[in-house]
């Protein structure tokens, strides 16, 4: 089949990348014996005393001449003493990178996170409790990108959703431990619902539970891949908590044979919709589609979904995307005025139109459900001669049976 397919960057998009924002956290760090000058010499209050040193010890958590170090989790900790000064800088330029001290001085973490295949250098000073110092200093490269992986992610955090709208994880290398990947991710939601899940391929991982999530829960995904293989010599950089709201339940049934489409809110119906699904030659697909993207404005070409020159419409509204390869339920101003198409007849390239006005500010059926729609409500055709629309085009997963979903799980479920 062939379908709309927009050409333009998005105005909004529900994805963005993971380690953006990760979190830093020195008290998890892994410390291994630092190098450079650590073994330096010690100052007493009264000038250097050969006869005794410093009592302080400070670790830095990227050895000394290290590569492949954490983008995340790299910091200095001191034990039986404080420190007293801390400077990192980008080895080469000497641009410093700014930290703060913590745990009352007893360490230290860079205050952004580092960037990959970068070389740093920390240089720290600490006093013990007779005021004796000691300094350390470790020269070290942060993991490549070649030999680290990274995903992006949606829904957002902070988000509120629809009640189909799954946690998916789209990586920008192939995974190929599976297990190792998907038990550091932990998704779970405040209704109780077991969550599970599955891969679509070697780069995506969807995660979802049975039934739609329930209105008004909050869900939480713990990432914790840093320092994590995934594939041979590659590792994760990742390390992040995510969470999201679910809002109220809307579920929108499009019937091709009625050419309506009934709006239901938290078990109420409150609309019914005249639409126009795809004609008799460009069908629309049948099965559960959850709303991804939306666009108030956005251009639909024909010739990126190999249909000529059968139509380019720069400024389709109120568009909301339902699948990947190009369905999308938007609205239509350029339909036959003297014989409206909406509640009669299919007349689109496999789209779901309503009825609209150029510009679509007008208050018209489509304005009208995209200001009602969140991204992750669940748009359900039925009655299409079409076939159904496969799970992995769009986050479409509840197209697949309960049993289904749990086989493609990388880990044990309980």
């Amino acid at each position: 089949m062939n379908l709309e397919q927009l050409v333009t960057t998005p105005d909004i998009t529900a994805r963005r990348a993971l380690g953006a924002c990760a979190v830093l956290m020195v008290g998890a760090l892994t410390l291994t014996a630092c190098g450079g000058d650590s073994d330096g010499r010690s100052e007493g209050k009264g000038g250097k005393d050969p006869a005794k040193s410093s009592a302080a010890q400070i670790v830095i958590s990227a050895k000394n001449g290290s590569t492949g170090a954490s983008i995340n989790s790299t910091g200095v900790k001191v034990s039986d003493g404080t420190l007293t000064g801390v400077k990192m800088t980008v080895a080469g330029t000497g641009k410093q990178v700014p930290g703060q001290l913590v745990a009352g001085g007893k360490g230290w973490k860079p205050g952004e996170q580092l960037e990959r295949g970068t070389k740093y250098e920390i240089a720290a000073t600490a006093k013990d409790s007779d005021g004796k110092a000691v300094t350390a200093k470790s020269v070290f490269t942060t993991v490549s990108k070649a030999n680290s992986f990274i995903g992006t992610y949606t829904p957002d955090n902070g988000a509120t959703v629809g009640v189909g709208m799954p946690v998916s994880f789209n990586f920008d290398k192939a995974i190929g431990d599976k297990k190792a990947v998907q038990s550091h991710i932990e998704v779970s939601s405040s209704s109780g619902q077991q969550v599970v899940g599955h891969w679509f391929g070697a780069q995506r991982l969807d995660f979802r539970p049975e039934e739609y999530w329930k209105a008004g829960s909050k869900v939480t995904m713990k990432i914790d891949l840093d320092g994590v293989e995934g594939a041979n010599g590659v590792t994760g950089v990742q390390e992040k908590t995510v969470s999201f709201t679910v809002g109220r339940s809307q579920v929108s049934t499009v019937d091709a044979d009625t050419q309506t489409m009934k709006v239901v809110r938290d078990g109420r119906t409150v609309r019914s919709v005249p639409i126009s699904t795809g004609s008799p030659e460009f069908t629309t697909y049948n099965g559960q589609m959850a709303i991804s993207e939306k666009y108030k404005k956005i251009r639909m070409d024909s010739r990126t979904v190999a249909l000529a020159n059968a139509y380019d419409i720069p400024d389709v509204p109120d568009a909301m995307r339902l699948t990947q390869s190009g369905t999308f339920i938007h609205g239509n101003y350029w339909y036959n005025k003297g014989n409206p198409p909406f509640g009669r007849t299919g007349t689109s390239h496999g789209c779901v139109g309503l009825r609209d006005v150029k510009g679509g500010q007008s208050d018209t059926p489509a304005k009208w459900f995209y200001d009602n729609s969140l991204i992750g409500d669940v748009v359900i055709v039925k009655n299409s001669p079409d076939k159904t629309v496969a799970p992995d085009n769009g986050l479409n997963g509840w197209n697949m049976s309960w049993n289904e979903w749990v086989a493609g799980s990388a880990v044990g479920t309980s």
